[in-house]
This record gives structure tokens, C-alpha cells and sequence, in this order.
């Protein structure tokens, strides 16, 4: 039976292009079938040659399947993505041998109710993002489970993942939180109020957001827009369609982290250590 490899690059990135016509090259000199658009199909594999945007694209065509994203970075932090370009030999390799696990990750479904009763629903893997557009803040009441947490003035709120966590919740000042751990994280931007911290809920609780005022836009992992408008519900639950991830090398999450961000490790521990 045919192996078949589906590839994405960057629409606007010639380094990306061409790495990528060079890779479908290797591939199918080891006798896969390499496709580039349409459906994901029978895919095995979705390979990415781009930064998180890209990969938060092919999620698109994977979600709902146990078909793994492996992301090769040409963006910019590229938190997502696997390895770096000069990897990209080995990753022919490594597909090639089926060296590879698989890395489960959550996502939310984001439920919108408008005030006349009509509903409008997409999904997250990083984060539903209500923010403030055209006006100088937007008005807005949290609630969890049904019950009243805070109302108050801002310029967004967040709703996302752990995978989101280190995306632009992370700017916001939000926890970081391991992609193994189901919780959802809701997170206010420039809040007016006393009760403004980040707050983490476990995977069987629900966020709602209720929209006081109008000027503000909801956009789910800065690719899918939902309406709203004064009086709109927008709730958070998570959601039983995960995202794969390949995961080529054991490095875990702490090593990565540290190398994503240049984290600066040695400490009173470390003294006098090589």
C-alpha cells in the first residue's frame, strides 16, 4: 500500500517553498505519494514548513483525525514546530522509519449566542480571543459553570489552551502551563478592576463571557472570526476533537521552553559547575 505525505509551506516564504518541492523530491524517492492541496485524505503525515500560523492552518485539515502535524519552523519562535531547517534530511528519515510518537492536544469549542437567539460555534488549539475593535475598551461579565466571577472594562479576553499558553495569553502576563495538563485558561488584557488575575478551570467546567458593549471582535486562533455583538454569550468547553502533533525527539516541554525563549537556567545550584 501507498504511504502518502501531505505538505504545507508558507504561501509567502520562497525558502519555505523550495525546501518544501525538495522535500516531496525525497519522499517520493522513497515511494510515497506526496500531496499538496485538497483534502487530507489518507495522509499518514502533514508536514509543515512554516512558523505557528502555518501549522495552526493545517490543524484546519487534521482536527477530528489521528492524522500527526510535524512542524518545521521558518517563522519566527516557530513554538509548535519540531525542528529547525537544517533538521530537514533527518525528518525524511525519520518518516521514512516511523520514528515518531504521537503528542495529543487539546482543544476548546467556542459557542457564540447572540442576543437574537441565533448561535454561531468554531474551535480553538491556541486561543478565542475577544478584543477590543474600534472602541477604546470593550465592557464585559465573566462567569464559570453558570455562576458570576467579574464584570469590568478591558481590551480582550482569552480564551485558551494550555497549547495557547505560550502564545498570546503568555503576553498578557498568563501562566504557562504544560500541553499535557486539560484546563482552560481565561485571561483578561488591560482589565479596570480589582479581580483581574488569569484564572485555569479543569477540562469538565464551561468560561462564558457576556459581551456588555458593542466594538468588539472574537477571532479563534487568529484565523477564524465569529459575530458578535452587545448581549452575545460566548462559551468555552472542551472540546472532543484533540490535535496531533509528531514529536520526532524525547526533549520534553521544560527543555523546550527553555530554547523557544532563551530562557537564562544557571543559578545558585549551578555555581562552580562546567
Amino acid at each position: 500500500m501507498t504511504r502518502e505525505i501531505y505538505v504545507v509551506a508558507h504561501k509567502f516564504r520562497p525558502d519555505a517553498q523550495q525546501s518544501a518541492a525538495m522535500m516531496a523530491d525525497q519522499l517520493e524517492s522513497h515511494g510515497f505519494t506526496v500531496r499538496k492541496s485538497g483534502p487530507v485524505g489518507d495522509a499518514e503525515m502533514v508536514v509543515v514548513l512554516g512558523g505557528d500560523g502555518t501549522i495552526l492552518s493545517a490543524a484546519e485539515l487534521t482536527r477530528g483525525a489521528e492524522i500527526p502535524i510535524v512542524g518545521i519552523n521558518y517563522g519566527h519562535v516557530g513554538f509548535l514546530a519540531e525542528v529547525e531547517p537544517e533538521g530537514l534530511p533527518r525528518v525524511v528519515e525519520q518518516i521514512t522509519e516511523r520514528q515518531w510518537t504521537l503528542d495529543r492536544r487539546m482543544t476548546i469549542d467556542i459557542e457564540v449566542m447572540l442576543p437574537d437567539g441565533s448561535r454561531a460555534t468554531s474551535w480553538t488549539l491556541n486561543e478565542a480571543a475577544l478584543d477590543k475593535h474600534g472602541q477604546p475598551m470593550i465592557e464585559v461579565s465573566l462567569g464559570v459553570d453558570g455562576r458570576g466571577v467579574s464584570s469590568f472594562a478591558c481590551d480582550s479576553v482569552l480564551m485558551a489552551t494550555p497549547t495557547g499558553s505560550t502564545a498570546y495569553t503568555f503576553s498578557a502576563g498568563g501562566p504557562v502551563v504544560w500541553p499535557d495538563v486539560e484546563a482552560m485558561l481565561l485571561v483578561p488584557v488591560a482589565a479596570h478592576a480589582l479581580f483581574t488575575r488569569p484564572l485555569v478551570v479543569g477540562p469538565n467546567s464551561e468560561l462564558q463571557v457576556v459581551l456588555d458593549s458593542d466594538g468588539a471582535k472574537l477571532v479563534c486562533d487568529g484565523r477564524r472570526e465569529l459575530p458578535v455583538a452587545a448581549g452575545s454569550i460566548i462559551s468555552a468547553r472542551k472540546s472532543d476533537y484533540p490535535v496531533y502533533l509528531a514529536r520526532l525527539n524525547d526533549t520534553p516541554f521544560s527543555g523546550r521552553l527553555v530554547k523557544k525563549f532563551d530562557l537564562p537556567v544557571r543559578g545558585f545550584r549551578d555555581r562552580g559547575r562546567p
